[in-house]
């Protein structure tokens, strides 16, 4: 009897052991693939990315270099149509995305072109206030990195949607500066929402004070212009403080107007069959005229636009480019990516930066979810290791 308690015994104990390790082979298999598809996969692909180098460096320009990042379209879910699974994991997503991006490359600011939310067209008091605290953890940033935000059709609604409520509401949260300008560069940020063209009292105003800005900009190009200060009398530019002579960076949601995207390519731009669909006037690119007056008023050297989720590159006028940045977000796209700029006042270049695709990290979980299935059927005796198959498959080759 003792020696069957005795045999009992080291089965059962050789039973444990042999638990135990399938439990430590399962529990490494998972650590190791959360830890590459929520942590390491971001640094591994975007540290592939790196500034792009304007052709005059700054150094013998005499000019300073700015590092700016451009992204769009977070579309950060709301309460109504978001999913707690999906806020989750597009959260995420963004949340790592946004983090890697900000230790490895370091820029000095950071753009927003729009569509930060997805439900602020109607979202409630309180549900706008939970989705500003989920975008600021998601989105913070070190003091020294300036996030500049422009608002887009979901954050304030399309025109008919628009209120003076929902705009205030906006730029409580985020600085409603229209015009910035720092190393001796100019950015102007639109409300394209708002450049509808019938008169409406928020329109009206959007177009004054842009009207403004264009004042503001031609008189410093006047000065730029070899025309001393002092010359300056009380006319029509007045004494008032110039702004730098370099022609604007125009930043926006609603791209300006184009027929469609037929004229886009690259691995980002829209599929192939919603290429030639035509685009709609005030709806997925502003109208002729608002576009018209853009460029007439403001002379941009460069434009950056969100709303399409796909990557786009178009010319206006007399060669300006205007490039649409993808979303940053899976839930739009299986390739996000970002727009990385090096600008100078006369010069500029661009780099787009891509993340991580989804599908490589869904692909990821599936082997090894696959993984974890051979090794639990490895253990239970139901499937042959795979070693002693191959060495057994060996011995068989050898012996005939």
């Amino acid at each position: 009897m003792a020696l069957i308690g005795l045999g009992f015994g080291r089965q059962h104990l050789c039973l444990l052991k042999r638990r135990s390790s399938l439990l430590l082979k399962l529990t490494a298999v998972v650590f190791a693939v959360l830890l590459f598809c929520e942590f390491l996969i971001y640094y591994l692909v975007i540290f592939r990315c790196d500034w792009p180098e304007v052709k005059t460096p700054a150094h013998d320009s005499g000019q300073k270099t700015l590092k700016a990042m451009f992204l769009a379209d977070t579309h950060l879910l709301g309460e109504v149509r978001g999913h707690w699974l999906d806020k989750l994991r597009r959260e995420w997503q963004m949340e790592r995305a946004f983090q890697t991006a900000l230790w490895l490359l370091q820029p000095e600011v950071v753009f927003i072109l729009g569509d930060i939310f997805d439900e602020g067209k109607w979202s409630s008091f309180q549900a706008w206030a939970d989705d500003v605290e989920r975008f600021q953890k998601i989105f913070r940033h070190p003091r020294h990195v300036q996030l500049k935000v422009v608002a887009g059709n979901h954050d304030i609604g399309f025109h008919y949607q628009m209120s003076t409520y929902k705009i205030k509401r906006f730029e409580k949260v985020f600085n409603p500066e229209r015009l910035f300008s720092w190393k001796g560069m100019n950015f102007v940020l639109v409300n394209s929402v708002a450049l509808e063209g019938d008169g409406c009292h928020i329109c009206s105003e959007a177009e004054a004070e842009l009207i403004e800005i264009s004042h503001k900009l031609n008189c410093s190009r006047e000065v730029g212009e070899h025309l001393k200060a002092q010359e300056r009398g009380p006319g029509r530019c007045g004494r008032a403080p110039l702004l730098p002579a370099s022609a604007p960076v125009l930043l926006q949601h609603f791209p300006l107007f184009r027929r469609s995207d037929a004229n886009c390519s690259g691995e980002d731009a829209a599929p192939l069959e919603e290429r030639a669909i035509p685009f709609k006037e005030r709806y997925d690119v502003l109208s002729r005229e608002a576009s018209q007056q853009l460029l007439w008023w403001l002379r941009p050297r460069l434009i950056l636009s969100g709303h399409t989720h796909s990557a786009c590159e178009v010319l206006h006028g007399a060669g300006v480019p205007e490039i649409s940045v993808p979303s940053f977000s899976w839930r739009n796209r299986n390739n996000p990516s970002f727009i990385m700029s090096s600008m100078t006042p006369t010069e500029y270049a661009l780099a787009k930066c891509y993340l991580p695709y989804e599908n490589t990290v869904l692909a990821t979980y599936c082997v090894a979810a696959g993984l974890l299935v051979v090794l639990i059927l490895v253990h239970s005796g139901l499937l042959p290791s795979p070693l002693l198959f191959g060495w057994n498959l060996l011995r068989k080759f050898k012996t005939m």
